[in-house]
């Protein structure tokens, strides 16, 4: 059980990172982390529901995900269903249950950078940056790498709406289980983005079976890449070896998912 000495409801996204800031035990609670369970004490509790962070908006040539939106509102939204082969809505499906992707937010899921997190798999497949309060505008893939001990906030996601077929499979031990392994595959021209997450470590794009796969690899054979050029772990759910294994199957199923895409 936690506790928390003081709730705050900031008007602006600087008026809720400034707080942030002030103490190390002051938190975010939506939106820029997830709250996990347990004996500690909170300073001040910052509430960002009042500062407009929850739509799911098109700009320009971008889908716009506030830090807020729920993994709920995200499964249900019309453009998160019909852009890039309704990868953004599908990944989330598999989630625990409709009362937690009620809650968590898109926001928190980035921040967090679990190494189980199915939207971030997702999310890195695509062309997205990530919007912070402090420091700005930063590229998934670089923001994804970094330790998560840095006091910022997301507020938003910025996903470039682009004609990209997409092919995401995960494996589970039950349907809402932490998966044991993610897997997500995207191709726009000759660009190929092949992501691997839930090894435990977090997810991380492969380069090389990208290049293999633009120089016309099969789709066996970038699943044979993947599973030789990633490093993989065990713990409680899956051996190191299982998830090679799985990395090789489930890379070459999304592959050729997106081939049959592109070719139609």
């Amino acid at each position: 059980m936690y506790t928390i000495r003081e709730l705050a409801f900031p008007g602006t996204a600087e008026e809720a990172l400034s707080l942030l800031r002030k103490g190390r035990n002051n938190v975010i609670l939506g939106g820029g982390c997830w709250l996990a369970l347990g004996r500690r004490r909170y300073g001040v509790g910052i509430d960002l529901s009042r500062l407009g962070l929850d739509a799911i908006r098109r700009e320009g040539d971008e889908l716009v995900l506030g830090g807020s939106a729920t993994l709920r509102a995200l499964e249900k939204n019309g453009d998160a269903c019909a852009l890039f082969g309704g990868i953004l809505s599908h990944c989330v499906r598999p989630i625990v249950g409709v009362q937690l992707r009620s809650r968590a937010t898109v926001g928190g899921s980035v921040y967090a950078r679990f190494g189980f997190s199915d939207p971030l798999t997702a999310l890195l497949c695509l062309d997205c940056t990530v919007e912070l309060a402090g420091e700005g505008t930063v590229p998934l893939e670089v923001f994804a790498a970094r330790p998560a001990v840095e006091r910022d906030i997301v507020t938003g996601v910025r996903i470039r709406i682009e004609d990209r077929a997409t092919a995401m499979e995960t494996m589970r031990l039950t349907a809402t289980d932490l998966p044991i392994l993610t897997a997500a595959v995207s191709r726009l021209g000759k660009d190929w983005r092949v992501v691997v997450g839930a090894r435990p470590g977090r997810p991380v794009r492969v380069p090389g079976v990208e290049a293999a796969l633009a120089h016309g690899a099969s789709p066996a054979q970038a699943g044979r890449l993947a599973a030789e050029g990633l490093t993989f772990g065990s713990d409680l759910r899956a051996g190191r070896e299982y998830r090679a294994l799985l990395a090789e199957t489930l890379v070459a199923r999304c592959a050729a998912r997106v081939e049959q895409e592109v070719s139609r």
